[in-house]
């Protein structure tokens, strides 16, 4: 569909119909210094030619370190079929599929979406889509306390070994509209959500437990009690899950005697490359019972008065991102591009290629944890069953010991101290089916030798007597 602009005659007519002459009378309630700021630092404009070589330096600065580091963000395989067919031209540009008679492959995709997400959560109902795991969670809490509302319920359980960003933006979201968020601490010997502690901090306005699987730390946690646990004390349940673990681990539709009854988190793993923070998309299955609160689209299947079989946008009026506060949410950003990378992904995976992937990445970490055991000044710290992270102990400043590696060209996992202040000495580390058992090794004898050091004075590194 080309672009047509306004002409000169259909604009003098809009502001003779509002009644003003000129356009910037639009914009007089901006105060003058909004209207004029200055760009500095942004340089002039450079020709075509100058911008790629400029591109290509800044592109020569991004070393491919050898990465170790997960904590929410994924290096996985991803076949080149994916993106070679989600970036042809129907997918790449594809809009908000509004009229279904113009979108009916677009409509069809974000269906076979659903469904597969649906059966890998072993749930219902999916949506397609939300902005990021973070903010699926969010909306997965506001989506229970309406589920909650007639008990007037407002307080969320939430784990302290919840991912911190995921925590962080709950918060900054649910607050502000009369929730209350109460922490539940982990044990320090498992990682697991302190269960006695759980007990203590269960009232009798607790909306949802919110699950992590695994959690943060990589940790196993023991699902199926705290489903029940919740469902017993009168709370929703929330699963928080790695849709790749989902194939290997069982599904939050199974957890407990009657599985949870929303599930949610991001979707980066299922065939989005790591691209310096983005893009992502969250996801959301939920029970059926629930679905007229699930924010977001669904999309349905039906037929047309031939009965052909069509799809269609189901349970939401596209007035609902203008309703407000009537509203189950006012977050109308379209993944789509992402939602039909995943799809491909799924597709040419099949069950047992998900499943796959997730075992190769299991044995890579176990293989990790392994190795980086025998190294003389690390220890691990949670011994229970794990996931793709595990969380190491140094002997030395991590910082340090983070810094070292990245001049050796690894980059050694994530520092813990700015988020949990208890763990100030530890890593965390993640192997996915992408490392080898050479790129183990390699990390393994550069963290012996880093550690084997000590820092002197002069900032350099000297052999310990």
């Amino acid at each position: 569909m080309p672009f047509v602009p306004h002409t000169q005659l259909d604009i003098e007519e809009m502001l003779t119909t509002i009644g003003i002459s000129q356009i910037e009378a639009l914009f007089s309630e901006i105060p003058p210094s909004l209207r004029f700021a200055s760009l500095e630092g942004v340089p002039t404009g450079i020709s075509e030619m100058e911008l790629g070589r400029l591109m290509r330096a800044r592109a020569q600065l991004d070393e491919r370190l050898l990465c170790f580091i997960g904590a929410g963000a994924y290096e996985h395989h991803v076949p080149a079929a994916v993106w070679d067919v989600a970036t042809r031209g129907e997918f790449y540009t594809a809009y908000t599929p509004y009229q279904a008679e113009a979108s009916q492959g677009t409509l069809q995709l974000i269906y076979e979406f659903q469904t597969m997400m649906a059966s890998l959560m072993a749930l219902a109902v999916s949506n397609a889509s939300l902005y990021d795991g973070a903010s699926a969670l969010a909306e997965a809490v506001l989506m229970a306390v309406r589920l909650a509302a007639k008990q007037g319920k407002t307080h969320i359980l939430l784990p302290r070994s919840l991912h911190p960003f995921y925590r962080q933006t709950v918060s900054a979201i649910v607050k502000q509209q009369g929730i209350q968020l109460i922490e539940v601490p982990y044990q320090a010997e498992t990682g697991r959500i302190d269960d006695a502690a759980l007990a203590k901090l269960s009232t009798q306005e607790a909306a949802a437990l919110i699950i992590p699987q695994p959690n943060f730390f990589g940790v196993i946690e023991e699902v199926d009690a705290l489903v029940d646990w919740a469902r017993e004390h009168g709370c929703y349940s929330i699963a928080v899950v790695n849709p790749t673990a989902m194939a290997l681990l069982k599904p939050p539709g199974q957890w407990g005697e009657r599985g949870v009854d929303i599930a949610c988190g991001e979707g980066q793993p299922l065939g989005i490359p790591l691209a310096s923070g983005g893009p992502y998309y969250g996801f959301m299955c939920c029970k059926k019972e629930h679905i007229r609160q699930m924010p977001g689209r669904i999309v349905g299947r039906t037929v047309d008065a031939d009965g052909k079989p069509g799809y269609v946008l189901t349970l939401q009026a596209r007035e609902q991102h203008i309703r407000r506060a009537k509203a189950t949410s006012n977050i109308c950003t379209n993944q789509g591009l992402m939602v039909t990378a995943s799809t491909i992904y799924m597709s040419l995976m099949g069950p047992q290629g998900l499943r796959q992937v997730a075992l190769a990445c299991h044995q890579r970490t176990r293989q990790m944890r392994k190795v980086l055991q025998g190294v003389h000044g690390v220890e691990a710290v949670f011994d229970t069953a794990f996931f793709h992270e595990i969380v190491i102990r140094l002997n030395r400043p991590a910082e340090q010991v983070i810094t070292q590696l990245a001049k050796r060209g690894i980059q050694a996992g994530l520092l813990l101290k700015e988020f949990y202040p208890e763990l100030s000495d530890c890593l965390l580390l993640c192997a996915t089916e992408t490392k080898t058992s050479s790129d183990i090794e390699y990390l393994a004898q550069n963290l012996q030798d880093v550690l084997g050091h000590e820092e002197t004075d002069g900032g350099k590194l000297a052999c310990q007597a």
